[in-house]
């Protein structure tokens, strides 16, 4: 999957960070270390590390990744990263 998000509340920057969703590739969840969970009353599932987002950036870059864009939403910082496909 060439595109991602990741997301923090902007008091966590620390961590933790939401990588990706019930369809996220498995391979690059597990590169991360990324833990799949179902909130109460939820409907789907998401993965999250505890690293703090500016780590998890420097992961993904490293496997091919570029930061697209970034965002704040309301309390919640957003980045949208892209990978070439080969």
């Amino acid at each position: 999957m060439p595109y991602m998000l990741i997301s923090t509340q902007i008091r966590l920057e620390t961590g933790p960070t939401n990588v990706g969703d019930e369809f996220s590739d498995p391979a690059v969840m597990t590169y991360l270390g990324a833990k799949k969970t179902t909130a109460l009353g939820n409907n789907f599932s998401e993965y999250h590390v505890d690293d703090p987002p500016r780590l998890v950036l420097d992961k993904l870059e490293k496997i091919g990744f570029r930061v697209l864009t970034m965002t704040g939403v309301g309390q919640t910082l957003v980045w949208c990263l892209h990978k070439e496909t080969e």
